[in-house]
């Protein structure tokens, strides 16, 4: 069975359909791996086992008197400790959560569900999804398979780690600055921000989704179950009023159907340092787009910076959602989340306008980038990963950062500006950790990156090559 550990979601999903695999063993299986390897890495902070096995020994029975099943049915899933699976506390990596119970399952596990996908547990993730390595006061320090010294990424670490390490195939995960690309990215994984409103998001903590660039989305080993996933659980709900009608068309279908002669901009730094073995790589998987036929264009110069809009949004709209939770339990909170989160207060009218401006600037800057191009490249992150529990880098290639947040300069623009982005596995670092490619493409255009990974992951397979565990 060691084999169904490393087979991707779409694999297992046809070998349960074709009654090669009952749901059961995959879910056994998946189960003592977990069990395995969980102390080790502690992708998992709170498991559903025996629930998780009562449903597919259910599936089972569904499947042998020929009853329809989903396009997900039997798959183990994994869902990030921000988002609702009825019955199990939401912490959201935050003590004084630890007992929030959730009613109902979020839009986005409710749909993956009805797919016939099969909840086994959550995921660990940092407080809130407030840093881009995974460690909270309840779960601790989240570790990557690849160096279990490094981290996995955040905030959805926990998600890539459980991917990674063959504990399960599918996971959900969240991105507000680069939440599913900077874990995919560490982890060799892929991962996909899709368009501002793909998948709906209902409320959290009473209050409709007010950060207007968080988005839900996979984790995976491959794109095609990636795209899968999407087909499961996009289209427009009435929660959400910014999500989007239902595509007419499968992004699953549509995977092998890349246009020819694509023009293709690749920036490989944005005016920042960039580890050279990691902007090495990037540019080198870059080239095989050359390779297919296409057109390459490489960029150079600074890039407007948007970190401070990023950050001042965010901060306000986190502020405004957790303010009245905050008194009472100052003391239970960690110390540099709570500190950024009330920072938020002394922000006024006058920045929240200069914020917005700075966002209006970078989109006219993408404007121009895609009526001239098809595809914007970059490095998914300017390093490796770095250790487990952090801090993120002060340097890259001997240079003094002015901010953290430069260690993840290619991935919160686009979470401002909205725009579909995706990590695939570049190749490694000299150090053997992954690296990854970042493809962009213009707003509701995320068909078109999953064809570019998907062509990519043709070229240059990446599911071949897993961690030793």
């Amino acid at each position: 069975m060691a084999v169904l550990h490393w087979s991707p979601a779409y694999q297992l999903a046809a070998m349960m359909r074709h009654r090669e695999l009952k749901p059961s063993e995959l879910m056994e299986a998946t189960l003592a791996r977990i069990h395995a390897l969980n102390p080790k890495i502690s992708a998992f902070c709170a498991l559903r086992a025996e629930h998780a096995l009562a449903e597919a020994r259910t599936l089972d029975e569904m499947i042998a008197r020929g009853e329809e099943i989903g396009p997900l049915a039997g798959l183990p899933l994994g869902v990030k400790d921000l988002e609702d699976v009825a019955g199990m506390a939401t912490t959201f990596g935050s003590v004084p959560f630890k007992h929030n119970i959730a009613q109902e399952d979020s839009i986005q596990v409710a749909r993956l569900k009805t797919a016939g996908a099969i909840v086994v547990g959550k995921t660990n993730t940092p407080e809130f999804g407030h840093t881009a390595f995974t460690k909270n006061l309840l779960f601790g320090v989240t570790r990557n398979p690849w160096n279990l010294e490094r981290t996995p990424g955040g905030s959805s670490g926990g998600s890539s780690a459980a991917i990674s390490s063959g504990m399960v195939s599918l996971a959900t995960a969240s991105d507000w600055g680069g939440s599913i690309r900077i874990p995919a990215s560490y982890t060799g994984t892929f991962g996909i921000k899709p368009t501002q409103g793909l998948i709906p998001a209902g409320p959290r903590l009473g209050m409709t989704q007010w950060v207007d660039f968080a988005m839900n989305g996979p984790i995976t080993r491959t794109v095609r179950d990636a795209a899968m996933y999407l087909d499961a659980v996009a289209g427009y709900h009435p929660s959400d009023p910014a999500s989007l009608p239902r595509r007419e068309t499968s992004l699953t279908d549509t995977l092998e159907r890349l246009p020819n002669r694509l023009r293709i901009a690749l920036h490989p730094d944005f005016g920042h340092p960039v580890q050279p073995d990691v902007r090495r790589t990037a540019e080198t998987a870059a080239r095989a787009f050359e390779q297919m036929g296409h057109q390459l264009t490489l960029l150079s110069g600074p890039v407007l910076e948007t970190l401070y809009a990023w950050r001042l949004i965010g901060s306000a709209q986190t502020l405004a959602t957790l303010g009245a939770y905050i008194e009472g339990h100052r003391e239970e909170y960690g110390r540099s989340f709570l500190k950024n989160v009330e920072s938020a207060a002394q922000i006024g009218w006058r920045d929240y306008g200069a914020a917005y401006r700075m966002r209006t600037q970078f989109n006219e800057w993408l404007r121009d980038i895609f009526a001239r191009f098809d595809l914007l490249f970059t490095p998914t992150l300017p390093t490796e990963a770095f250790g487990a529990a952090g801090p993120p880098p002060n340097e890259i290639d001997g240079r003094q950062l002015t901010d953290p947040m430069e260690a993840l300069v290619f991935t919160y623009p686009f979470s401002l500006s909205g725009h579909p982005a995706a990590s695939v596995r570049a190749g490694f670092t000299d150090n053997g950790l992954p690296c990854g490619l970042q493809i962009i493409a213009e707003r509701h255009r995320d068909d078109l990156v999953l064809q570019a990974a998907y062509a990519f992951e043709q070229a240059r397979p990446w599911n071949d090559r897993w961690p030793a565990i």
